[in-house]
Parts: structure tokens; C-alpha cells; sequence
């Protein structure tokens, strides 16, 4: 299965207190109103809001 991408829209602070500005881009796991984002193994929990859905890794298009 092709990890999914997203890019952050918005400043995100992770667990590790370091905060993501816009344009980084992190893995995304879980559907709906919120998912788990990560980032060099950095846990961030993301509103719908706070990010785009990219295309995954892997897949031809």
C-alpha cells in the first residue's frame, strides 16, 4: 500500500514541541476529521484544516 502525503497549510506544533511551518510535507495515517501526521518520527494530530492531501508515493498517474 502507497503512504500518503499531505502538506501542512498552516503552522502545526508536533509532540516534540517543534513547530512545522506551511509547505512541509508529512505522512498521513487515519481518515475523517482528524488524522495522525508524522515527520521524522515526529507525531502532530491534523484537523481536515490543517493540511492538503497530496498524491502517495508510488502511484502512477
Amino acid at each position: 500500500m502507497a503512504q500518503r502525503l499531505g502538506t501542512l497549510l498552516v503552522p502545526v506544533p508536533g509532540l516534540s514541541g517543534t513547530t512545522y511551518p506551511p509547505g512541509t510535507e508529512v505522512a498521513i495515517n487515519g481518515r475523517g476529521a482528524s488524522v495522525d501526521a508524522f515527520i521524522d518520527g515526529d507525531w502532530l494530530p491534523l484537523a481536515w484544516w490543517e493540511f492538503s492531501e497530496g498524491i502517495a508515493e508510488g502511484v502512477d498517474g
